[in-house]
């Protein structure tokens, strides 16, 4: 089987390829990625020499790109390629338009020219919680939960489902959607909450927390969630969707207090003060997952408990400060100032 991995050098990306390639040695696995700012090819060292592993640089937005997939022929599509990060969305939404809904929408093409409606072809799209907008303080979101994105980010992942869904109703196009909720894990570049807080507490920084730290987001290991998108795109129905969640809401300011201690306690340094600084525009309250579809049909559930992997988590960036150093370019350390102010920098 040939399988197409999009935006292969990124967090989540990675982690499936260094999870799948050595576990599937007959298996062809091409990683497609265009190398944006949060991505990176050391984190596929571990890959990088496999027989059954290949890489090429390309972009999505532009479909004259995509001929490239002619050659390879994939039998699987998993889409992981997108611009994820809210903040960025809310300064500068074009990139995420350009690269959410055009990439995917000329992948969905690449996949009708090629495919048809082929059901041994498979084409998953790796997508959010947050396209359901915001929870009140009870309650998860379900396949069921009505789309309500509220940033640009969420609104052009959703318009990316929409796409996959249109095209496997008027297609017949072989498609599966992924809803998950926040991840978190080794090599997760640092504009994110968890390695952010992480690498400042490490360096004796202040912790900046939105608002009051009340938000509250539910939290899924990456490791867990790689496993999870194997299963519904070997096992899971045409045309479903499968909202995969990590089963532990809890609220910003207690992941950041956690974070504290830990590297407190791993390094012997007094813990790291938490500073509140402006909370960001439109930023939902509460998301949480109901997973329990994907347990059922498919028998996944996590095998990570929140502490364990918050803890191993703390160390792998704390055992690894060359990668840190590797990804913490000149506009990583703008675009912290831009949002958090001096305090973060």
């Amino acid at each position: 089987m040939r399988i197409l991995v999009t935006g292969g050098a990124g967090f989540i990306g990675s982690a499936f390829l260094n999870r799948f390639v050595p576990l599937r040695p007959n298996d062809e696995f091409l990683n497609l990625d265009k190398l944006s700012y949060a991505a990176n090819l050391g984190n596929l060292e571990p890959i990088a020499s496999a027989p059954n592993y290949q890489f090429l640089q390309a972009d999505l937005a532009d479909e004259n790109q995509l001929s490239t997939l002619d050659e390879f022929q994939p039998d699987w599509i998993i889409h992981f390629a997108a611009e994820t990060h809210v903040d960025r969305s809310i300064r500068g939404p074009r990139d995420f338009v350009e690269s959410n809904i055009l990439g995917t929408f000329n992948l969905l093409e690449w996949a009708r020219t090629n495919w048809g409606n082929d059901p041994q072809k498979v084409f998953l799209n790796v997508s959010t919680d947050e396209v359901y907008g915001e929870l009140g303080p009870q309650g998860a979101f379900s396949e069921a939960s009505p789309y309500s994105p509220n940033s640009p980010y969420s609104a052009t992942k959703a318009a990316a489902d929409h796409l996959c869904r249109a095209y496997a109703h008027t297609y017949g196009l072989n498609v599966k959607i992924t809803n998950c909720s926040n991840n978190y894990g080794p090599r997760q570049f640092p504009e994110k909450l968890i390695p952010l807080m992480i690498l400042n507490a490490a360096e004796g920084k202040p912790l900046p927390v939105y608002g009051d730290g009340s938000n509250v987001r539910d939290w899924l290991h990456v490791d867990d969630h790689c496993e999870a998108i194997w299963r519904v795109a070997e096992a899971g129905q045409s045309g479903e969707t499968y909202c995969i969640g990590g089963g532990h809401d809890v609220p910003n300011l207690e992941i950041v207090q956690n974070i504290a201690k830990l590297v407190a306690a791993r390094t012997g340094q007094p813990e790291a003060p938490i500073q509140f600084v402006p909370d960001r525009p439109g930023h939902d309250f509460r998301y949480a997952i109901d997973a329990s579809k994907i347990k059922e049909e498919l028998g996944w559930s996590p095998n990570h408990t929140f502490e364990a992997g918050l803890k191993e988590t703390v160390d792998w960036y704390l055992d690894h400060p060359e990668w840190v150093a590797s990804v913490r370019s000149g506009e990583y350390k703008n675009w912290i100032a831009t949002h958090y102010g001096e305090v973060a920098r």
